[in-house]
């Protein structure tokens, strides 16, 4: 979950899932909506397939990435685990 946590950390990498939850889409697509190069565009990529956030596959010269709906949901329920304080006895987390 750390490397979800530090992918995340990023906008443009939250931008590129937020593209990939419309559908799958190949590299060349991801890079043609932002304006950076190629291999930067291509460094945030490594780093969600990296954190298991994303998934490959080869589709004639190109590479099509599709969000990995399994870790993402883990990782939510993780995040919701993790901010559930007392939700059975209907208490209230008070940081004072």
């Amino acid at each position: 979950m750390d490397k979800a946590f530090q992918a995340l950390a990023d906008p443009t990498r939250r931008k590129i899932l937020q593209m990939l939850n419309e559908g799958d889409k190949s590299a060349g697509e991801i890079a043609a909506a932002f304006n950076m190069t190629a291999p930067s565009v291509s460094h945030h990529l490594s780093v969600l397939k990296n954190a298991d956030l994303v998934t490959t596959r080869r589709s004639g010269q190109s590479i099509i990435y599709a969000l990995n709906t399994t870790v993402v949901q883990e990782f939510l329920q993780t995040l919701l685990e993790l901010f559930r304080v007392g939700e059975d006895e209907g208490d209230v987390y008070d940081a004072h």
